[in-house]
Parts: C-alpha cells; structure tokens; sequence
C-alpha cells in the first residue's frame, strides 16, 4: 500500500511540473528577438536595485510599486540595457521564471525545470529579486549564483566570454536600524558581522561561478550610502554622525574591492562615488546640500521622491528612471574601459529619446 502511495504522489508531482512548465512556456513573451550573434551573455545577481520595473507578475497587484500610475514609463537600469544596446549585452530572453511556491522549487529542479524562487518576470540572465540579501547569493532554494551557473552550463562556451554583475546588500545594512547603529559606532559588532558576512558571500558566489566559468567577467557594485537617500535626509545631521556611517559602509567596500585586486576579469563600481559626482552630498554640518542633475537641454532631476521623472527616486523609494538611464551609462563605461567590451556609449541624447519619447515630461 505504501508503495502504491508513493508512486501515486511522485506521479502527482511530476505531472504537475510538467503543467508548470507548459505555463512557463505560454507566459514566456515572444516579442523579444534573439540576441545578437557577438551580444556578450549579460547576468545580473541582486536585489530590488537590479528587479526589472515592468515585471507584472509581481507589481501590477501592488498599485504604487515601481512608479504607481506611471510604471509604464519607469525603468529599471537593467531594462534601459536591455532595450538599447541588446545587440552588444545579451541579458536573455524576457519571460517568466521560477515558482511562486517554496516547496515546488526542489521538485521542478529534479525534473530540469526552472525552479528559482520567487518566481518574477524578468529577463532570464537577471537572478536578482525584490527582498534578496547577500545570503540568498548562496542558500537555497534563493541560491541565486547556483541557479544562473545552471543557465551558463546550457552554453559554456558562449559564457567564457560573459559578465555578470553583483549588486546587493542594501537590504541586509542599508536600512534604518544599520545606519543608526553605526552613526553612533562605526565598528557596531552586529552591523559589522553583517557587513562581513555579506562579501563573505559575494566572494562565495564569484567563486561558485568563476571556478566554472574561468574566463567570466565580473562587476561588484559597492554598497549604497542610504543616508543619501532622500526618505532619511532628516536623519544624522551632525558630522560625527556622518562620518561614523561613511566609516561603517567602507568596510563593505574595502571587502569588494580586495576581491577585485589583481584580477583583469573584474571591477569594482564605486555607487557612493557615482552619487556624489552627479547630486553631490551634505555639507560638512550633515545637514543636506544636493544639487539638480540635468538631464537634456533644460530638464533637472533633484534628490527627492516622488514618480514623475523630475525626482531621483520613485514613491516607492526606488531609483527614478534618470538615475538608472545614468547608471547605465556609467556601466557601458566601465565595461568597455576595464574589459574593453566595445559597447556603443549610451548618449545622452539617445537617453533622454528613450525615457521621454513624446515628450510628455518636457525633457526635450
């Protein structure tokens, strides 16, 4: 009897993977072309920094996600690549991935199956999900370093010439609690093991995928000063304060950047430092002194929130469109000036046509 039950449960559960992977297939959408034959194979492992805006799986339920009304004309950095230099970054193709349910994840992979978790809309190279934090670069059924080497082994080849980028940690250091602690104590013990634990794991993930991949290339995006962000800018307005932070999110720097040292194949993109170039910092007293960044001949994006494009960071607290079109930007750069990848720069111009293309905001 016994026997006859677990057979009846182990067909049960392959015949529902197999139902899975047929809606799989249904919701994967055929109107992204194929990549470019020289596209290098792009991947993406993080958190909501790196989550594409127009994934209605998971936001179109959540009214003000992602640019509420607006979310249509809001992109993320990932799509902004993804739709203008596609030809030259492969990102793969655009579709739904994975499974809404954390005990079907293990059945679907035992069968060859998709089994990431969460399940998002996204372009399939792009591991990165809205809550991640650094640990879920490794366990599972997260694992998200795990689950893209599965993606590289269908093409190793293609991969060895292939970039993935890491960016993530925001949410394991970056939110309130952390930034208190260490504005009093820059060596806060439970902040700090975070904030170890968090490379500990980048360096874990870049092992996982360069011991396959020994020719991959890889970007470590440093971590995000929060208190920049524009919710917390009555926060900590006193130079000690200050200070004690810049302190604290240095050591996860410092962390990324030795894994980077001496590596041709790797880079390291310093977020604070980009910031700070375009909407500048506090003065010295702490207290808030940002500039407007133009973007176009007369259109100016400050360091406020709200879903227009004329605010650095959506309502929901998200990198506005301009930000991320500028990250863009700034990534080609990196990319063809570290691993000379020849990637046509993102022009201004051509920028502003994308997120602005009827000129509805007035940015042309």
């Amino acid at each position: 009897m016994k026997k006859i039950l677990f057979l009846m449960l182990g067909g049960a559960l392959l015949a529902a993977a197999s139902m899975l992977w047929r809606i799989d297939e249904r919701l994967r959408l055929a109107k992204v072309p194929p990549p470019s034959l020289g596209a290098v194979p792009f991947a993406v492992l993080g958190d909501s920094d790196s989550h594409a805006y127009h994934d209605d799986l998971n936001f179109a339920r959540w009214p003000q996600a992602r640019g509420g009304d607006l979310r249509d004309r809001s992109w993320q950095w990932t799509e902004v690549l993804a739709h203008l230099r596609a030809a030259q970054l492969d990102p793969g193709p655009w579709g739904v991935w994975g499974t809404r349910y954390r005990r079907l994840s293990q059945a679907r992979d035992a069968v060859g199956q998709d089994g990431r978790f969460p399940a998002k809309q996204d372009y399939r190279h792009n591991l990165a999900y809205s809550g991640a934090v650094c640990a879920n670069l490794n366990d599972f059924p997260q694992n998200q370093a795990a689950r893209l080497l599965a993606v590289v082994r269908e093409a190793p080849e293609r991969w060895q010439r292939g970039v993935v980028l890491v960016r993530i940690g925001t949410n394991d250091v970056g939110g309130l609690d952390s930034l208190e602690a260490l504005s009093r104590d820059p060596s806060h013990p439970e902040t700090v093991a975070r904030i170890e634990a968090c490379v500990q794991h980048i360096a874990r993930a870049v092992g996982t995928l360069r011991a396959n991949v020994p020719g991959l290339r890889v970007v470590l995006v440093g971590i995000f000063n929060n208190a920049d962000w524009e919710k917390f800018h009555a926060r900590w307005q006193s130079p000690q304060a200050q200070a004690n932070i810049h302190a604290g999110m240095a050591r996860f720097n410092e962390g990324l950047k030795a894994i980077v040292q001496g590596d041709a194949n790797m880079a390291f993109f310093d977020d604070q430092a980009w910031f700070n170039r375009l909407w500048g910092t506090r003065l010295a007293t702490g207290v808030p002194a940002y500039k407007k960044v133009r973007f176009g001949p007369r259109f100016e994006v400050s360091n406020t929130g709200g879903d227009t494009p004329d605010h650095a960071t959506l309502g929901d607290g998200h990198a506005g469109s301009v930000w991320n079109a500028l990250w863009a930007q700034s990534l080609v750069e990196l990319l063809n000036q570290r691993f000379g990848l020849g990637v046509p720069a993102l022009q201004d111009d051509e920028l502003v046509r994308f997120i602005d293309p009827d000129g509805r905001f007035g940015m042309r």
